[in-house]
């Protein structure tokens, strides 16, 4: 399933939300050159997470095929900095499209129940976790790790927390047809969730998915939300008319 809107109304805009959204954005297109190969393969080599790098496992010089033409070379020294800005790059037109989709969707509402450098800060750790928990998984792996997603990740657990009714419509397919479908956002976190579990266990690290990362992000965002958020801005949000009514199919 696919979300694609929720009934969560915001009570202010959400300028971080954008900002990050902006950032991840612009990275893509001056960094990355929009997913250019030459430029692509290089910001994910030098500027992504790797764990054998970041863990000191793997001598430098130890190569990562990223494509026919192509090797990742690990560097001297652990590369902290590339916990934070692997958060901002991504693989592809998709990977980036998906991430700022569910982040727009889940984020600005999260946002909205705390100030807004306390969700900068709740970000960039969960964040943190996500990467940490993706490093512990496979702390030899030579595969660059690059995306927001494990920072989202956080913020779709946060919202499970403080938002389990709210309704969120989502796509589904079936067979070769699809259908729209509201569902209270308890049932689709926790079964997207239950996927990222499922990955991580059965992939073993294929497929260029980190599984890990989300499962740790999620948790992180459970985790720190009742210390982020402020209450007054969250009791605000419960009093207003966007309380779910009934959750099934729907042609809104």
């Amino acid at each position: 399933m696919f979300p694609y809107r929720d009934e969560n109304e915001t009570q202010r805009p959400a300028y971080v939300t954008m900002a990050i959204i902006a950032a991840c954005v612009l990275v893509w297109l001056l960094v990355q050159g929009a997913g250019s190969e030459r430029p692509l393969d290089a910001s994910v080599c030098n500027l992504g997470l790797i764990p054998g790098e970041l863990t000191g496992t793997v001598p430098a010089g130890t190569g990562f095929p990223m494509g026919p033409n192509t090797t990742c070379l690990t560097d001297p020294g652990r590369q902290y900095t590339h916990i934070l800005t692997s958060m901002f790059l991504h693989g592809s037109w998709m990977h980036l499209l998906g991430n700022m989709w569910f982040l727009w969707i889940f984020g600005n509402n999260i946002e909205d129940s705390m100030t807004r450098p306390r969700f900068v800060v709740f970000y960039l750790l969960c964040g943190f976790v996500a990467a940490m928990a993706q490093v512990l998984a496979q702390p030899s792996s030579v595969a660059p790790m690059v995306g927001a997603s494990g920072a989202i990740s956080g913020v779709m657990g946060a919202y499970l927390v403080l938002y389990p009714k709210v309704r969120v419509w989502c796509v589904i397919p079936l067979f070769i047809f699809f259908t729209t479908y509201a569902l209270p956002a308890w049932a689709m976190l926790i079964y997207w969730m239950g996927l990222q579990l499922l990955g991580g266990f059965t992939q073993h690290g294929e497929g260029g998915v980190a599984f890990f990362a989300h499962v740790g992000g999620f948790l992180a965002g459970v985790v720190f939300i009742k210390l982020f958020e402020r209450k007054e801005h969250v009791a605000l949000r419960m009093a207003s008319p966007w309380r779910p009514a009934r959750v099934g199919f729907s042609g809104q």
